[in-house]
């Protein structure tokens, strides 16, 4: 299945993407989780409490059972074709974290003049910087290096801490796409942790949806791409993974609790304004348009931060 959410006239709803990327429908499923349905423990939402209480599974029955009773809202992911105003929304209600894995690409840690680590580099993200997938992209107030950066997400869908390899797969509940916009001078140049370059308002654009673990059938030979203005400028696979995703999830197991509906952003590969000679960065009125194999694709407009 493909979860979504969106805003319609004001209102938050949960809905499913019915098709391939340019084929489809929006379908509302608020009705799965009304109190008749019996689902009034799952939390209202794609958050912690569903993802915990097998949620996807849930709604998977539930949806063979009723969707021909399910509202269609548009029938295209963006629905543009709508006249109501309706707003695409990050899949994942508020996570407990983000996590984000940096230097994961053998071939950006070298456009970034770094060597390959030696095990996983670990940074988080404030759940505020998430916005939905067609949101604008804010440049923070004294920025002038905001800069792109696609990533395969990976969302938790069970509560975990000491996984071994073997096993971590099996706690995957899906996958998203992810823009890990990020603030260079803020991250490298202002003293601290990373997480101040990346947790800026605006700054974890996720979606348009997430495709449960069974869709994505290799998420180690996905291609990955982001254009500024038109002109390619990421193209490349997650063959390149410095470490892959059970050695990820294993490793962050081992420092922290894992719970329900938290997302690891994997890390990007080359090609960011960072890494441009001379280095490029993003301005006002930049389009920025990204995508995934199997994840959809995004499109972001620039805009300065006023007050």
């Amino acid at each position: 299945m493909k979860l979504v959410r969106f805003e319609e006239e004001g209102k938050k709803k949960s809905g499913l993407w019915i098709g391939d990327k340019k084929n489809g429908k929006v379908v509302d499923i608020s009705d799965f989780f009304n109190k008749e349905n019996n689902n009034k423990d799952l939390g209202g939402d794609y958050n912690e409490d569903f993802f915990a209480d097998n949620g996807i599974e849930k709604l998977q029955d539930w949806y063979q059972q009723n969707s021909s009773n399910c509202p269609i809202i548009c029938e295209d992911i963006n629905c543009e074709s709508v006249t109501k105003k309706i707003r695409l929304l990050s899949p994942v209600s508020r996570p407990s974290k983000i996590i984000c894995i940096g230097l994961n690409y053998a071939k950006h840690a070298a456009e970034a003049g770094m060597d390959v680590p030696k095990e996983p580099v670990i940074f988080f993200k404030s759940t505020t910087a998430i916005v939905g997938a067609n949101d604008n992209i804010v440049i923070p107030k004294g920025s002038t290096k905001t800069d792109w950066e696609v990533e395969l997400a990976v969302v938790i869908g069970k509560k975990t801490s000491y996984v071994e390899e073997s096993e971590a797969m099996g706690y995957v509940a899906g996958y998203v796409l992810h823009n890990d916009v990020s603030e260079r001078d803020f991250q490298l140049h202002r003293s601290g942790q990373w997480v101040k370059g990346k947790s800026c308002d605006t700054f974890a654009p996720l979606g348009p949806w997430l495709a449960t673990a069974d869709e994505i059938k290799n998420p180690h030979n996905l291609n990955l791409w982001l254009k500024v203005n038109g002109e390619q400028l990421q193209n490349s696979n997650t063959d390149d993974f410095v470490f892959d995703i059970p050695k990820v999830i294993s490793h962050l197991s081992g420092f922290m609790t894992l719970l329900p509906g938290d997302i690891i952003s994997t890390g990007t590969p080359f090609g960011v304004g960072l890494g441009l000679n001379p280095p490029r960065y993003l301005k006002e009125g930049d389009i920025v348009e990204l995508g995934i194999d199997g994840l959809g694709t995004a499109r972001q407009n620039v805009v300065q931060w006023r007050k």
